[in-house]
């Protein structure tokens, strides 16, 4: 049933006073697919980095938190500085800020190729920070705003191309690093990167107002908050507090897999599988590359049917599992293969559901600045990767540090049912509760609800 659809239904109209004219499926998909490369260009610096962390060490004998500390400032400045970039794609549009993270982009790796000291070093990552954060908060937001009908998939197709997309590149990265130095993969793989990204830029655009409709089976505000307004729900933080939860423990294994392989004794055991034989390391790599990829698409799309809070129930359950499981079969090299896939596979789906989440609950005229203090809950996880090591090594093993981040997990998917999704029920019922009082308004409702 539709409450308020009077609005959903009624013509689009443009600055002349004409019927804007509806755009084709076909040209919203070739936005999600521009935004994807984008992506799949942006990746390696997140998903690449633990390759070149034991090169640096071996090079300037730096120890292992130090350096990992760039890669919290990488994440510290991609996701903080999100609402901020935000304000910048409401007020220039999607090309312009790609472009300039494109350019960012390339130079974050171009500088760590020169980086002879840590200051160096963090001085690339931050600006590699500003320059992921833009593509990747523009991308989503664009995703967001083509796709109402189908939010779930199109942001999981979109982030899904960051999750996958160095699953390519990551054995010619592996090998250039071991063929010409860390140094010279920088630089290249920087600036090809870069150029990428530069150049599909140009074919990214802004849907006009009232182009796309909205779901009819999830439950979606036909409110537009302000930033300020939705900080000022209980349902923000709970989501902020849940995102914080989840994206701990992925994020831990995308900054330390490499790390935990080597200390579990399983780095360069060979794997035999469906014909393949590689080191346990570059393979894991590679399938949790893929399985992120797939997580978030997938997840996406089956949220867009049962419901974003059904969906993280599942997903969370399976990744509080995985880590447990790989804490304690990890020292076997297939298991290691497995698990660590399955963590990436229940992980990689929080982008897709908290930023379709807060679309739907809080509109999309101010998606990129809302999604984006959300999206700052990266950023706080990212705090706790330094932290991780330290914990290891005060307790000689990672089976804590692993429990804390599955009990994190856990926490979140019970919360998913028992908090999240009665506080969505009654935010909406009140947005109902508020339109029908002004005769106008309204929002979609999931048959059932």
């Amino acid at each position: 049933m539709m409450v308020g659809s009077t609005e959903s239904q009624r013509p689009a109209f443009n600055s002349s006073g004409g019927s804007q004219a509806p755009i084709s499926d076909g040209a919203r998909w070739m936005q999600i697919v521009v935004g994807i490369v984008c992506m799949v260009a942006a990746a390696n610096i997140q998903y690449a980095w633990t390759l070149f962390v034991p090169e640096i060490q071996a090079t300037h004998g730096w120890t292992r938190a130090s350096i990992q500390t760039a890669f919290t400032v990488f994440v510290v400045v991609q996701t903080w500085l999100t609402p901020i970039e935000g304000y910048f794609i409401d007020r220039y549009g999607p090309r312009v800020i790609v472009a300039f993270g494109g350019v960012m982009t390339g130079l974050s790796w171009i500088v760590d190729s020169y980086a002879g000291s840590l200051g160096m070093l963090y001085v690339g990552s931050a600006i590699g920070g500003i320059g992921v954060g833009c593509v990747y908060a523009t991308c989503v937001n664009s995703a967001l705003k083509w796709f109402p009908d189908k939010r779930g998939l199109a942001v999981g197709l979109t982030a899904g191309g960051y999750g996958a997309g160095s699953a390519v590149t990551i054995l010619p990265i592996a090998n250039m690093i071991h063929s010409s130095g860390y140094q010279a993969t920088f630089f290249w793989f920087g600036l090809l990167q870069g150029t990428i990204i530069l150049i599909a830029a140009y074919f990214l655009r802004a849907p006009q107002k009232d182009q796309v409709k909205a779901s009819t089976k999830v439950l979606q505000s036909r409110r537009d908050y302000t930033l300020k307004e939705a900080l000022q729900t209980p349902v923000f933080w709970v989501m902020m507090v849940m995102f914080i939860c989840t994206v701990s423990g992925g994020l831990m294994a995308v900054a330390q897999l490499g790390v935990i392989a080597h200390d579990l004794g399983v780095k360069e055991a060979p794997i035999s599988l469906f014909g393949i034989t590689m080191a346990a390391l570059p393979f894991a790599l590679m399938l949790d590359r893929v399985m992120n990829g797939i997580s978030r698409p997938l997840f996406g799309f089956v949220s867009d049917h049962i419901g974003r809070e059904a969906t993280m129930f599942i997903a969370f359950t399976f990744e509080g599992l995985g880590i447990l499981m790989l804490s304690r079969f990890g020292h076997d090299p297939i298991m290691f293969l497995i698990l660590s896939g399955l963590v990436f596979l229940a992980w990689g789906e929080v982008y897709s559901l908290f930023s379709a989440t807060s679309a739907d609950t809080f509109g999309t005229k101010h998606a990129a600045k809302i999604y984006g203090v959300l999206y700052c809950a990266k950023g706080v996880a990212a705090l706790l990767v330094p932290l991780g090591n330290l914990l290891m090594e005060a307790t000689g093993t990672w089976a804590t540090v692993l429990y804390i981040c599955a009990t994190m997990d856990l926490i979140a998917a019970f919360c998913a049912i028992a908090v999240l999704r009665p506080m969505l029920r009654k935010h909406h019922a009140r947005n109902a509760e508020l339109a029908a009082q002004q005769g106008a308004g309204g929002l979609a409702v999931q048959p059932g609800h």
